[in-house]
């Protein structure tokens, strides 16, 4: 029964994108088509889609955790972008490392970078009580500008045509398994989505987090340093999405690229909150959500739609969503 929300939405939403496409002249059938089959339909496709699907998680990770403390960080991009930067630079400076060493320290790198970025949010939240929204907001501007400073100062590629650094040394790159070739980063992604739930859901730690954003005066009550969870809750949310970073460079690019980011943070968020704040429920809400944008892109190139009306259709998900839980609050109470 939980799940017919979520079926409902996910259906009525592609009914009113497929409306859309239809109005705007071009062959609905054709482009839900491409949207709903490209994933499980080819190797390749599905491939993309896990891709995809690592910095997706990580993202909507890095917004849920500090949520469930009841807090609100909005700079997974730029602790994203620290994070690359930073696996960047070790995976430059040290090239001649084996891939045994290299690459575990491009990581670790990537994860402590993106634990400063968020750190430094929660030491304004903490110590000076700025609104954390504001600081991680700001900081992602500095992380846009950092990136470009080492991408077309420190270690550009002048070949490129765009700001980007010369690639990492061969060590830092992560190895690949299947065909065509899945870089093993999916792998780690989903290791640290099931330490990052088992963790939330089943440790003392977890609980107080959950317990600080049910009723933080209530958990001060019970004993609970409700400030230091709160700053606990922030760094985890930072390293997942350094982590993110690290493993877009060491996976995905080979270098740092202005723009890498994509558009990770939106999506993040909107898999967060279209999965309610239930870390169980990330990784396959982000799964979707992969499948969904992989779609576009085929749906562009087959029925020559634009992949920007995939965003429509996330968003119409949360909408319908949300007039989900309205609609059976109202029928609740009629039926009391």
């Amino acid at each position: 029964m939980r799940a017919v929300p979520y079926l409902a939405a996910v259906l009525l939403a592609l009914l009113v994108a497929a409306l859309v496409i239809w109005a705007l002249g071009y062959d609905p059938v054709r482009a839900m088509r491409a949207i709903v089959v490209t994933t499980p339909r080819t190797n390749f496709g599905f491939v993309q889609t896990l891709h995809k699907w690592v910095p997706l998680t990580l993202l909507a990770f890095a917004f849920v955790v500090p949520l469930a403390a009841g807090r609100f960080n909005i700079g997974g991009e730029g602790q994203m972008l620290v994070g690359a930067i930073a696996a960047t630079a070790a995976g430059i400076t040290m090239s001649d490392l084996p891939l045994a060493l290299l690459l575990p320290i491009c990581l670790i790198a990537s994860v402590l970078a993106g634990m400063v970025w968020s750190g430094i949010a929660a030491l304004l939240m903490q110590r000076f009580k700025v609104n954390e929204i504001l600081s991680t907001v700001l900081l992602n501007f500095v992380s846009f500008y950092l990136l470009d400073y080492v991408a077309s100062e420190v270690w550009p590629d002048t070949s490129a045509g765009h700001p980007a650094t010369i690639p990492v040394g061969e060590g830092a790159l992560l190895p690949t398994i299947w065909n065509p070739p899945m870089h093993t980063g999916v792998l780690l992604a989903i290791v640290v989505s099931a330490v990052v739930i088992v963790w939330g859901r089943r440790t003392t730690q977890g609980f107080h987090v959950r317990a600080v954003g049910l009723n933080e005066r209530a958990a001060k009550l019970h004993g609970v340093r409700t400030g230091r969870t709160a700053v606990l809750a922030m760094l985890i949310g930072g390293a997942i999405a350094g982590l993110a970073g690290g493993i877009e460079v060491a996976g995905v690019h080979g270098k740092l690229i202005e723009g890498m980011q994509s558009n990770y943070l939106l999506l993040g968020i909107i898999i967060g909150l279209i999965a309610r704040g239930s870390l169980l429920a990330v990784p396959f809400v982000a799964f979707g959500i992969s499948w969904l944008e992989v779609g576009a892109s085929a749906m562009q190139r087959q029925a020559q739609v634009p992949a920007e009306l995939v965003l429509i259709v996330e968003g119409l998900i949360l909408v319908f969503l949300l007039l989900s839980d309205v609609i059976t609050a109202r029928l609740r109470r009629r039926a009391s």
